[in-house]
């Protein structure tokens, strides 16, 4: 029975290592993963509501709303951040285009480059009454 004894010691060591490893780099991922996600919600709230907002208000708030969340990818290329707006009559679209990379640090082991690329398209109606 002896020879037996803390068997299981060497599987427990290396499974808590791994539950480490992924901790750690869920820390670095998630943060990142997090701000994209809000970004592109706003995005889609902002477009929603930019029937009487002037194209540089709205994309001036895009920009506020990455400020906010720490996106600073987004904020240093001119064009990572761009919004448009067309109209035909009393309908027309706004559109809200993010374009940007941001790079995960994994404690200097790995980088990984995310890259946003979304295009996000709502209708606009002038006159509802």
């Amino acid at each position: 029975m002896s020879g037996q004894r803390g068997e299981g010691k060497l599987g427990c060591l290396v499974s808590l290592l791994v539950l480490g490893v992924l901790g750690a780099a869920a820390a670095k991922a998630v943060p990142i993963y997090y701000g994209n996600s809000e970004l592109i919600d706003a995005c889609d709230f902002i477009a929603s509501g930019a029937s009487r907002k002037p194209t540089e208000t709205v994309e001036r708030e895009v920009k506020d709303k990455a400020r906010e969340l720490g996106v600073v990818e987004a904020l240093a290329d001119k064009n990572a951040i761009r919004a448009t707006k067309v109209s035909s009559g009393e309908a027309g679209t706004c559109t809200i285009t993010l374009r940007y990379k941001r790079v995960i640090d994994f404690y200097g082991v790995y980088k990984y480059t995310l890259a946003t690329d979304k295009r996000i398209t709502k209708p606009i109606f002038e006159n509802i009454s």
